[in-house]
C-alpha cells in the first residue's frame, strides 16, 4: 500500500484491535511457525490464526491470508511474518503481522472499504467502529475514580 497521511493511524487502529490475537499467537513456538511456513502448511497456519482469533472476534473476522515468512539468522531472535485478512463489517484489510521475541507489529498492505466516503477521516473512523463491533469483548471508557 502506498503510504499516506492516514496509513499510520489506520495501522495503529488495526494493531490495537488485534493485539490480543498477536499475544495468543506468540504463545506458539517460533520453530513451529517456521516449520509450518517452510513446508507451506497453510491449513495448519490458518487453523492457528483462527483459534487465536475466535477468542476475541466474531467468526470470519480475522483470517490467515495464505502467506508468510520468517527471518532467522545466527545472531538474532526469530521473527515470524503472517499475512492476515481482517473482514469486519464493510471493510477488508490485508495486513502483515510481525511477531518478534517481545513485540508484534502490523503493516497494512491494502484496505478496501465497501462503501468508501470521500472524507478519509470518516473512513478511518468507520474502520475503528467496524473492528470494535466485530469484537466479542467490547471496550468501554472507564470512569475515573474521584
Amino acid at each position: 500500500m502506498k503510504k499516506c497521511e492516514f496509513s499510520e493511524k489506520r495501522e495503529q487502529i488495526v494493531a490495537e484491535a488485534i493485539r490480543p490475537v498477536a499475544t495468543e499467537l506468540r504463545l506458539v513456538d517460533a520453530a513451529d511457525f517456521i516449520a509450518l511456513l517452510r513446508f507451506e502448511s497453510h491449513a495448519s497456519l490458518a487453523d492457528l490464526v483462527e483459534s487465536a482469533a475466535e477468542l476475541y472476534f466474531l467468526p470470519g473476522t480475522v483470517n490467515f491470508g495464505l502467506g508468510g515468512n520468517y527471518n532467522l539468522d545466527w545472531d538474532s531472535n526469530p521473527e515470524i511474518v503472517l499475512d492476515l485478512e481482517l473482514k469486519p463489517r464493510g471493510i477488508t484489510v490485508y495486513a502483515r503481522l510481525t511477531l518478534g521475541n517481545d513485540t508484534a507489529g502490523v503493516e497494512i498492505s491494502h484496505i478496501s472499504f465497501q462503501h468508501p466516503s470521500a472524507d478519509p477521516d470518516e473512513n478511518t473512523a468507520f474502520l475503528a467502529k467496524s473492528l470494535e463491533e466485530a469484537k466479542f469483548v467490547k471496550s468501554y471508557a472507564l470512569p475515573l475514580a474521584s
